[in-house]
């Protein structure tokens, strides 16, 4: 946690990410939706038991973003939710998106976590 405390203080929007190449699939990653307008996929460093990130295909650095994103960001929160009900997350789950250098956003590309499979606290 403290390495991505400390991601997060040197970030910068404007900045290439991580995010930016899994898009084109330069990096792999495990995929388990796509469409026209973003990717479902495993988290390489889940932190519950069942971790999914939905990005937007278009790059939005942050969720303070301008009302033109207003659908695109709802579109991925329907995504988290069809694919928590997918994952078998029945019992409940936890969506997390996360804001500037002090709420800990280490990648300067929107992206929803979806974290289930266990007791959160």
């Amino acid at each position: 946690m403290a390495d991505e405390i400390t991601k997060a203080q040197v970030a910068q929007p404007g900045s290439d990410t991580i995010f930016r190449k899994i898009i084109p699939k330069e990096i792999p990653s495990k995929i388990i939706f796509k469409d026209d307008q973003c990717l479902a996929f495993h988290d390489i460093s889940p932190q519950a038991t069942t971790q999914l990130l939905v990005i937007p295909k278009r790059h939005i650095a942050q969720i303070s973003a301008t009302e033109d994103d207003d659908e695109n960001l709802g579109h991925l929160m329907i995504v988290g939710k069809t694919f928590a009900a997918v994952l078998g997350l029945k019992r409940g789950y936890r969506m997390v998106v996360i804001e500037g250098a002090e709420g800990g956003q280490s990648v300067y590309h929107v992206h929803l976590h979806v974290l289930g499979g266990q007791q959160m606290n």
